[in-house]
This record gives C-alpha cells, sequence and structure tokens, in this order.
C-alpha cells in the first residue's frame, strides 16, 4: 500500500472528505431500510414503467385466455378490442369530466363548511361538525341513489325550465362525500397550524377573517394539497358508481358493448381489464405525485 502511494498511484484523503457521489446513493438505502423496518416486511416499489408493463402484461394475458377459448369462428378479442376503443373512450372521458366537476363542488363547499367547524358560533360549528360527519359516513352508493330518486328531473326558475340530467345529479350526489372529506382536511390543517401564529396576527390587530385568509389559510395549502389529491383519485375510481344509475360512462358502455357483440362471454375478462388499466394509468400517477408531495411538505 505505501508503495502505491509513494508511487502516486493512490493518495490518501483528508480526514473530513466526503464522497457526494456516494452519499444519496446511501441516503436513499437508509430510507428504504427504515421503511422496511417500519412496515416489518421489505419495501416493494413499483416504477411507473413496470406498473404500465404490468398492466398491459395483465390485459394481454387475459385476452390470450380468452382468445384461447374464443376458437376461430368468432372475431379475435384484441381487434375486438381496438374496434370499440373510441366509444370506450369517450365514456371513460365522460368519467373524467364527472370526477372533475364533482371535486371542484365538492372541495368549494367542503372549503366553507371546514371553516363552519371551527366558527366561533357554538351553532354554526355544532351544525358544520353534523353535516360533515353525516355525509362522511353515509355510503357513496346510497347518496348516489337518494340524488338520483329525491332530485327532480327539471326546476324552473324565472319561467325558464332548466332539466336536470342524470349524469348532473350524479355528480351532485358523489360531490356530497367529497365535500364532507374536503371539510374534515380543511379543519384538520387549520388545528396543525402553530398557535403562535394565531397569537402573532391578533397582536398585529388583524380580525379573525384576516387571520384565516391571509396567514392561516396560505400555510394550510401544502397540508391540504396532498390528501385532496388522494381523495380525487378515490373519487376517480368511484364515478364507475354512476354506471348503476344508468349514466352512460365506461362501464355502462362496456355493458353495451357486451350487448353488441350478441352476450360474448369470452369478452368479459378483457374488456373489464382493458377498462381496469385505463384507470390504473390515470390514478397510478397522481398517487405517486401524492407520496412525493406528503415528503416534500411534510411538516417537521
Amino acid at each position: 500500500m505505501s508503495a502505491r502511494r509513494h508511487l502516486g498511484i493512490l493518495r490518501p484523503l483528508p480526514e473530513n472528505a466526503a464522497f457526494p457521489v456516494l452519499l444519496p446513493a446511501a441516503e436513499r438505502l437508509q430510507a428504504k431500510a427504515l421503511r422496511e423496518r417500519g412496515m416489518g416486511l421489505p419495501a416493494f416499489d413499483l416504477k411507473p414503467r413496470d406498473a404500465m408493463l404490468l398492466g398491459l402484461f395483465l390485459v394481454l394475458l387475459m385476452a390470450g385466455i380468452a382468445e384461447a377459448a374464443n376458437g376461430p369462428v368468432r372475431e379475435g378479442i384484441v381487434p375486438t378490442l381496438i374496434k370499440w376503443t373510441p366509444l370506450l373512450a369517450t365514456g371513460f372521458v365522460f368519467n373524467i369530466a364527472i370526477s372533475f366537476l364533482a371535486m371542484a363542488t365538492g372541495t368549494v363547499a367542503g372549503a366553507f363548511l371546514g371553516l363552519g367547524q371551527i366558527s366561533i358560533f357554538g351553532p354554526v360549528r355544532k351544525v358544520a361538525w353534523l353535516v360533515t360527519h353525516f355525509f362522511r359516513n353515509a355510503p357513496w352508493l346510497v347518496l348516489l341513489f337518494f340524488c338520483m330518486f329525491l332530485l327532480p328531473f327539471q326546476i324552473q326558475i324565472f319561467g325558464v325550465i332548466i332539466p336536470l340530467p342524470d349524469w348532473l345529479k350524479a355528480t351532485f350526489g358523489l360531490a356530497l362525500p367529497v365535500m364532507a372529506n374536503v371539510s374534515e382536511i380543511v379543519r384538520g390543517a387549520i388545528e396543525t397550524i402553530p398557535t403562535g401564529q394565531w397569537e402573532s396576527a391578533q397582536a398585529l390587530a388583524f380580525t379573525r377573517q384576516q387571520t384565516i385568509w391571509k396567514i392561516i389559510l396560505p400555510q394550510c395549502i401544502k397540508r391540504m394539497l396532498p390528501p385532496w389529491m388522494n381523495l380525487y383519485a378515490i373519487l376517480a375510481m368511484d364515478t364507475v358508481l354512476a354506471s348503476i344509475v344508468g349514466v352512460n360512462e365506461v362501464m355502462t358502455l362496456a355493458g353495451d358493448v357486451l350487448g353488441a357483440e350478441g352476450g360474448r362471454t369470452d369478452l368479459l375478462l378483457p374488456i373489464y381489464s382493458y377498462i381496469l388499466l385505463w384507470f390504473f394509468l390515470y390514478c397510478y400517477p397522481i398517487a405517486r405525485w401524492t407520496v412525493r408531495l406528503e415528503r416534500r411538505f411534510a411538516v417537521k
């Protein structure tokens, strides 16, 4: 070793020298070891590309199994799926549109409901608490049926008749549990703000309304964003419940496709696996992004 040092092949490093190339890998290994220790099981990290390939493999596997049982008489599974893809895609886009509208409506209503839960007025606080926990603990499908059968088919405002189609009532039914969950997200985020922020605002002669809108809520955004995104992913997957009440979304159109194909039982697994892949490819990036935001915005 001394001869190699003398020749300049291997030079000693200072005692405080760091290895900047190795440190990130060491940190990742340490974080993975801590996760495995917390779960008691080896951590399973599924990359987005691997997840997409796995979903595609499952769809092709189901199509291959159905193709083997289909026989040479009927049209192939894969050509059939390709033929009906434009129709199914319109239904899937309708699912996404319902999820956007329900999330927007529920977020706005839930934000005010969550602020009502921290109101200094007792009746407002109790009513907001009751509404939040009622809709938060009610089954989504039951709320959907209530909205479908209790809401009228049309309303009249100043002599103008405005129809209420089934998809709009289904959107309102899905917005109710979203409203309740957003209310809890807002209330929980506000309660995590240190009391020193409230005391400082009071010392600066801010009113309660100014304190909430200008000081507290801006600090709550990074706390609310990860659970809000997780809630949206759940809502996007639950939009298929609208098929039960007759809304022409992707699951309803899948049933129409099976009927148009003469009730082919060999299409059941491939077509529903195909739809499952679409929802997976849409919701999995949201889940991964949520995990990143949770790590980034973690409250120390």
